[in-house]
């Protein structure tokens, strides 16, 4: 510690890497906590936690009792006898008593992206409710054809208000909270979809993972999947960084740039002019004639096309190699074979992107755990150390902001995996039965966990407990003590 803030002092260490050095020494010491609780007032398994992107301060909280609460996390409303532990209860609860609530277990639930006057949840009744918060009414519903499993919004929209679901039904739909209908319907699974996940750094791209196996990428403005992640189709290692890779381009273009003889951009014939594609000198080493490469017409035997108003165009062999040596554009459907590729051998019922957007984390009822490489598609071939992950629902990941550590829930512990080696590097036990839920909150560094013992966990850096400091040297002294005193 004290090296780091001498390092900031003298201008050695750049801010932001400062704080992110002080961030990730924090995350691993990571413990159950022993001064701040959450008062669950759920009766059911808490399946969903999300706290509010704009504040970081109130934390949702879904249950399978068809309730939803709502926690403030940075004010306390109680303390104990001693004063030592905060006791966080709920400011809100809407549960099926409520004369708009939701009659079945409650999947899901969201903050609107933009303020904490919205929140929206999803519910096996059916349902996606859009709730204002501020009078516990619904403002919008929509009916889905099944169960809701999932529901997200994207988090750098700014031309859209969409709400993906994930249902049972094969087809995820687009809900529009501005006209309060349909906006898109996605067809492409072949079975339900458990898992929804915007594109952190695309507001149109989508991924869903369903429970055939299959993992695909949605362009919201056109039709059908543009990518289907195959198991299969993977590379070694992590990607280099923006910054090596461009100091890598230019380090392979300089020597063009340096070279004596430049040539000129564009080739010209024998007879002074610009040559065509089609009519382009090359230079032979016996003689220094050039030679032309041969009309595309005069090679082979036309082919005739008819146009519509009678006219026919001679085309050749040679001319529909040359269109077809370019890259194949797809149907929007994919082909059949990439359009069968499976991405876990179970259902997909877990997503997570990385806060830099460029790969993504998917977990399955296979009790598998793969990275991706958004770029390329490519499995990154990331060995996890799982032991068993739940089939039966949906299960929420999360990543820490540094993009280090996973959190993973499984079963009656919550694992925490190094996300670019896969080793297990903390085992969190704390519930008595099964995780559903994981949230990181990189404003305090904070785990939130919910179970089906229907109790909701803080996890939280350590505390200095101990009355001394480690000093530069490594002599200790007291906290209330200067370095100076006698």
């Amino acid at each position: 510690m004290w090296k780091e803030i001498g390092d900031r002092e003298f201008g050695k260490l750049r801010t932001n890497l400062f704080r992110n050095r002080i961030k990730s020494s924090r995350i691993s010491s990571i413990q159950l906590s022993n001064y701040k609780d959450i008062v669950s007032p759920h009766r059911g398994a808490v399946n969903s936690l999300q706290v509010d992107l704009t504040e970081g301060r109130y934390l949702l909280s879904s249950a399978s009792d068809a309730s939803v609460a709502v926690y403030d996390i940075q004010r306390a409303t109680d303390y104990d006898g001693s004063g030592l532990i905060a006791k966080h209860k709920h400011i809100l609860l809407v549960d099926k008593q409520h004369e708009q609530g939701h009659k079945y277990a409650i999947s899901t639930a969201i903050w609107y992206p933009i303020d904490t006057g919205l929140f929206i949840t999803g519910s096996y009744d059916h349902y996606v409710n859009v709730w204002d918060t501020n009078t516990t009414q619904v403002v919008i519903n929509f009916k889905m054809p099944g169960k809701v499993y999932k529901t997200a919004m994207s988090p750098v929209a700014t031309s859209h208000m969409l709400i993906a679901v994930g249902s049972e039904d094969v087809q995820v739909r687009l809900c529009d909270i501005s006209s309060g209908a349909f906006a898109h319907t996605l067809s492409g699974h072949r079975d339900g979809v458990m898992s929804v996940e915007w594109s952190a750094s695309s507001e149109w791209v989508l991924i869903t993972g369903g429970c055939d196996g299959a993992i695909r990428f949605w362009d919201i403005r056109r039709a059908g999947c543009f990518r289907v992640l195959d198991q299969s189709h993977s590379q070694l290692g992590r990607r280099p960084t923006l910054l090596t890779r461009s100091t890598a381009n230019k380090r392979a273009q300089k020597p063009h740039s340096c070279s004596l003889g430049l040539q000129s951009p564009t080739p010209k014939s024998s007879s002074g002019g610009p040559s065509s594609a089609k009519g382009r000198p090359s230079q032979n080493n016996n003689n220094n004639k050039p030679s032309v490469i041969p009309q595309v017409g005069s090679v082979g035997r036309p082919s005739q096309k008819k146009m519509g108003n009678g006219v026919s165009i001679k085309q050749s062999a040679s001319a529909r190699q040359v269109r077809g040596s370019g890259k194949q554009r797809l149907h929007p459907g994919m082909l059949s074979s990439q359009d069968r590729a499976t991405a876990h051998y179970g259902a997909v019922n877990g997503l997570k992107v990385t806060n830099d957007g460029m790969y993504l984390l998917s977990a399955g009822s296979d009790s598998r755990l793969r990275l991706w490489d958004i770029e390329s598609g490519c499995n990154t071939l990331v060995n996890y150390e799982t032991s068993r992950l739940q089939a039966t629902k949906a299960i929420q990941l999360a990543i820490s902001h540094d993009s280090t550590l996973a959190f993973v829930p499984c079963m009656s512990t919550t694992k925490a995996f190094d996300l670019w080696s896969g080793k297990t590097m903390m085992d969190l036990r704390g519930h008595y039965e099964n995780v559903n839920c994981c949230l990181y909150d990189s404003l305090d560094q904070e785990l939130y966990t919910g179970s089906n013992d229907r109790k909701i966990l803080v996890w939280s850096p350590s505390k200095v407990t101990t009355e001394e400091l480690e000093g530069r040297d490594g002599q200790t002294f007291a906290i209330d003590q200067d370095n100076w005193s006698d």
